[in-house]
């Protein structure tokens, strides 16, 4: 009995979480208030707070789950010994998961255009620490690019890493704003390989 009310527990925790990011998607994160997300998961105001002690920890939790699918599939592992290989597959992989994860998709959406940076919310303007994780892991990545010699002569590793991750989030939110078939989505893969080629030896 005590599992089911648990499962049962975290079914209701999943459902609210799925209500909230429609809510935020279609009335931005202002105008959310728990009432609608209550609504909208079909379970009472009470319910939500069992849950959540307010829209903000259920703001972060939403962005919590959304990082999953990158630390499971984002790696910068090298292809065949080539280290910018692997910088092209996992930045591809980033891709391929705005394309294949629709909640993940939903929620970088709602990050990027549906998300006032202020009160509760201005620290969200500062970078996360999946974020810093992923600067590193790329840096790292150009490094050994280096020292192999694959990496275009005088390219310091931690400056060209910051100019991909620069690249890399101006293309998620430009993908995110074009249709199927407009150039930012049907290009981004392409547009990735450009890149990265430019810092070949």
């Amino acid at each position: 009995m005590v599992r089911n009310t648990k499962e049962e527990a975290e079914l209701t925790r999943r459902h609210i979480l799925d209500a909230a990011r429609r809510v935020f998607l279609e009335c931005g994160v202002a105008r959310t208030t728990l009432e609608r997300v209550a609504a909208a998961a079909g379970v009472t105001r009470g319910a939500v707070y069992w849950h959540f002690k307010n829209k903000t920890d259920l703001f972060f939790a939403m962005r919590e789950q959304a990082t999953l699918p990158f630390v499971d599939r984002v790696v910068f592992d090298e292809v065949e010994g080539d280290p910018l290989q692997g910088i092209e597959r996992a930045l591809g992989e980033v891709i391929h998961i705005l394309s294949d994860e629709p909640e993940t998709r939903e929620t970088i959406e709602i990050l990027s255009y549906k998300c006032e940076y202020v009160e509760e919310f201005s620290g969200l303007r500062q970078r996360t620490a999946g974020q810093l994780e992923f600067l590193a892991s790329l840096a790292a990545a150009y490094r050994r690019a280096a020292a192999k010699g694959v990496l275009r002569a005088g390219f310091d590793p931690a400056v060209v890493a910051q100019d991909t991750f620069l690249f890399l989030s101006g293309l998620i939110k430009h993908w995110l704003s074009s249709e199927p078939g407009e150039c930012f989505r049907a290009d981004a893969l392409d547009l990735i390989r450009s890149h990265v080629a430019l810092r070949r030896a």
